[in-house]
């Protein structure tokens, strides 16, 4: 059986990265005397309606746990569309967050006690307070097991600089992030969290090794400050000096548009095309389309943008901010520069196209990483064990 809230759409190194990937590896499914009822999980997080990494990859959990064995998974949106007329306020400025937030708590509050777990996936700052607290709230006052999937690359100002962030965060019974990189954030606020991957369905992204890679550039990050999208267009300023018919494909949307395609003037580039918003399910022909990826963001955690990238053969040059590092291995899986350097970066992407049999070597150690760390038949038991022990916690409370 399949419990289902609300109808979702499913898209189809260092050495915390080292104790990350054999954390993955050392935790086989709970067995033995363990209570083999199904364990009823709650997704709580981002619909595609707000199309982002960590919407894609509740889809694809929410996707895949509707095919696991003992579990059984429903879904309640952070973002619900209200009904009928209503839909009207949420087209309001501050009436659609309160509006929203209203019937988000009353969807909670109606449906947690249909679970033995509530997994919410968690941004940072406002909508931190607003997501995932109000699920972890509802969590304990049902006794119910909860689960926070911190997932931004803002952690550490977050923890540091909001005073209710790490009280509210100790909330949950268990703190779980997508890479070595945030685990380390979270302890030094003293908040024991553990690393499972995101993860991509590989077999369903198109896959060739660029071999000879050709000057067509692709980056896929939402048009924000924090991505620098602008540091990928400065450096494809530099590649495009020496060549010519270098293109390049920005995928993405958000505030920052009018500004990014006013620098592409100033800069007087030719070749660059902004294709707004893509959906999960169209991505592959971009990336089958593009033989190098640019990513320059200045703030960032574990990007599935990257992680796509590898299962498609895209070999990525990239700034080395957050948690990239813990993606790619300079010079064995991609290319880094330093935070805020586009002349490094620049210099990486030609580098990229210059050197012969670099960019076949990457493409392959990129795809070959991907399948070893972040497809779904690895992460898969770290999830049903987890499951199942924060359920036991609420069986064994129970009367």
């Amino acid at each position: 059986m399949v419990i289902v809230t609300q109808g979702m759409p499913t898209a189809n190194n260092a050495e915390g990265d080292s104790r990350a990937a054999t954390d993955q590896a050392e935790h086989p499914p709970a067995s033995g005397t363990v209570d083999a009822r199904p364990v009823r999980v709650c997704l709580v997080g981002p619909s595609l309606d707000i199309l982002g990494g960590q919407a894609v990859q509740l889809s694809r959990l929410l996707d895949q746990l509707r095919r696991t064995p003992g579990i059984e998974v429903g879904f309640i949106p952070m973002n619900p569309r209200l009904p009928g007329p209503l839909r009207l306020l949420q087209r309001v400025k501050y009436v659609r967050t309160v509006t929203t937030s209203l019937a988000y708590l009353v969807s909670l509050l109606r449906q947690v006690p249909r679970y033995d777990v509530v997994h919410a996936f968690s941004p940072s700052y406002w909508a931190f307070l607003l997501g995932p607290v109000p699920a972890m709230v509802v969590a304990r006052l049902y006794r119910r097991g909860s689960l926070l999937n911190y997932h931004s690359g803002e952690a550490a100002d977050h923890l540091a600089n909001w005073r209710t962030a790490v009280p509210l965060a100790r909330l949950a019974d268990r703190i779980v992030v997508p890479s070595g990189y945030l685990q380390d954030v979270f302890a030094t606020f003293g908040l024991p969290a553990e690393a499972i991957h995101n993860f991509v369905d590989a077999h369903a992204i198109p896959h060739r090794v660029r071999s000879v890679p050709r000057p067509r550039f692709l980056s896929n990050r939402n048009l924000e400050p924090m991505y620098n999208v602008a540091g990928c267009i400065h450096a494809f300023a530099q590649v495009q000096a020496v060549e010519p018919g270098a293109s390049l494909v920005i995928a993405g949307f958000g505030s920052e548009r009018a500004r990014l395609e006013g620098l592409v003037a100033e800069l007087g580039l030719s070749n660059v095309r902004f294709a707004g918003r893509v959906p999960p399910d169209e991505m592959g022909r971009l990336l089958d389309e593009a033989d190098v990826l640019l990513n320059a963001p200045d703030i960032d955690n574990m990007p599935l943008s990257l992680i796509e990238a590898q299962a498609a053969g895209l070999p990525i040059v990239s700034t080395s901010t957050g948690g990239i590092p813990w993606i790619v291995k300079e010079g064995e899986t991609g290319l880094l520069a330093p935070p805020g350097d586009t002349a490094a970066l620049g210099a990486a992407a030609l580098r990229m196209l210059r050197e012969p049999g670099l960019a076949e070597r990457l493409s392959v150690a990129g795809r070959a990483s991907c399948l070893e760390r972040f497809t779904w038949p690895v992460v898969q038991a770290r999830w049903v064990r987890t499951y199942r022990e924060l359920a036991a916690r609420r069986w064994a409370a129970s009367p």
